[in-house]
């Protein structure tokens, strides 16, 4: 059997990043190699972002390079050759260039974002690298929180985190939530 992708996606704040990892962990266990690939990569670094005037939006579909993570995922598909990829630092909040690697002999690749079920055409060319899309059902009081708590962590006051829930975060889990209906399975966490 050849290599399978799987994509995780879902709300902010559902445990999508913890749910993949534990999925790369369990294949690992079994005997699979196995690498988990965030989308958080792709996001658009800071300095691209005020160029663009979407710095306060950052998280958004658009603050994301959807077009090359499709690209990479291709890559990663083909498996021809070690992939490097993108990850996310979230001390830095920022994406780091090739600190993934994807080997030739990567059985499984669990990738994982707010957006792989997005009915735009940047969304849907990310949605065919995927074998599978799994959606995470969260309560939205559970995610909420997570949410707040993760912004803390990472610097804002929770008043400041609070807000970016409401203004950003909350609106982002809007615009998913259609996706969740073109899900191939539905995992309730």
């Amino acid at each position: 059997m050849g290599r399978r992708i799987l994509g995780i996606a879902g709300p902010p704040g559902a445990g999508k990043t913890t749910y993949a990892e534990g999925l790369v962990a369990d294949s690992e266990r079994t005997g699979t190699r196995s690498a988990y690939l965030p989308m958080d990569g792709f996001h658009l670094a800071d300095r691209a972002l005020v160029a663009l005037g979407l710095l306060d939006r950052k998280g958004a579909p658009e603050t994301f390079d959807a077009w090359g993570y499709a690209a990479l995922l291709s890559r990663v598909r083909e498996g021809r050759h070690t992939v490097w990829a993108p990850g996310f630092d979230r001390a830095l909040e920022q994406p780091l260039a090739g600190v993934i690697a994807v080997a030739t002999d990567t059985g499984l690749v669990v990738t994982e974002g707010n957006y792989l079920l997005l009915d735009r055409p940047e969304w849907r060319s990310v949605r065919a690298q995927l074998d599978e899309v799994w959606w995470l059902d969260c309560r939205e009081d559970v995610r909420r929180s997570r949410l707040v708590a993760r912004h803390v962590e990472f610097g804002k006051s929770p008043e400041a985190a609070e807000a970016w829930v409401a203004r950003v975060d909350d609106a982002n889990a809007a615009s998913v939530a259609a996706g969740r209906s073109r899900a191939d399975r539905v995992v309730t966490v």
